[in-house]
């Protein structure tokens, strides 16, 4: 076992990754957090400064070679209406695979998009994107649509569309795993099934900001409905037996870590 490895299994966690500039030279925890302390966080984030800087960029770009006003609403509506989809496909369908960290050249991928999200799911730093892997897919998910329906400004304004509502799923996000309790009954209900992925079952309730996909494709559930616990949902299959056999997510991690976050030690 490397130097280190047994604090990276017992959740403790302060890498390269996280020695951003400002309050993010350590890691955080939404369930030590306060609203306002996540506000403030969020809007020092690298990634949500970089989303919102590249907005309006597009909006920028949008003013150059403007697309009638119609061709806008109807470029960025299309993205906001497919974003549930896009997720939903993403999150069950790549986040969760279990081929990337059979692969030597996606294990570190893997790893940082999802794995570590699932090892401790209140660790703020993993919990958002990381800019290598979201901007490529906000721009392939985005340009042609907006493209096709507008040009170079539907293009743009698709795109802006796509950042910002990245920037909202995100906060989304947060607020599910802070310790506080929404005011909206629907974000409190997003924040109860989402809950249940993290810490019951993670084979369902793929959706973020509303689980329509769950409902047609027959992954939404309720804890009632599903009385045992799933034994991977910390470790997304990525059990010690299997390591064995793919090792280079555990080397990466310093072992994979086992049991509920909050019973393992951890700075910060």
């Amino acid at each position: 076992m490397p130097p280190g490895a047994t604090a990276s299994i017992q959740g403790n966690f302060v890498t390269a990754e996280t020695m951003a500039k400002g309050i993010w030279n350590r890691s955080h925890y939404l369930d030590r957090m306060t609203l306002k302390e996540l506000w403030i966080a969020y809007f020092q984030y690298p990634a949500i400064l970089a989303y919102i800087a590249l907005a309006a960029v597009s909006a920028g770009v949008w003013t150059l070679y403007p697309a009638s006003p119609l061709e806008t609403l109807a470029a960025a509506g299309s993205i906001v209406l497919a974003y549930p989809l896009v997720w939903y496909a993403l999150h069950r369908w790549v986040l969760h695979s279990t081929w990337m960290f059979k692969v030597p050249a996606l294990a570190r991928t893997w790893k940082r998009i999802h794995f570590d999200h699932h090892q401790d799911p209140n660790r703020l730093e993993v919990l958002f994107g990381a800019l290598h892997t979201t901007l490529p897919t906000i721009a392939a998910v985005t340009v042609p649509i907006g493209y096709a329906i507008g040009g170079t400004g539907g293009a743009a304004a698709a795109f802006a569309a796509g950042l910002l509502t990245t920037c909202v799923y995100e906060f989304v996000h947060c607020i599910q795993h802070l310790a506080y309790k929404p005011k909206w009954a629907l974000v409190t209900e997003m924040k109860k099934r989402h809950m249940a992925h993290h810490f019951h079952d993670e084979t369902g309730n793929f959706g973020i900001t509303n689980y329509f996909w769950d409902r047609v494709l027959g992954t939404f559930y309720d804890r009632r409905e599903r009385p045992e616990k799933s034994p991977n949902v910390f470790n997304l299959g990525y059990t010690p037996e299997v390591a064995e056999r793919y090792p280079w997510v555990a080397r990466l991690s310093g072992g994979v870590a086992t049991g509920h976050p909050r019973k393992r030690d951890r700075v910060g």
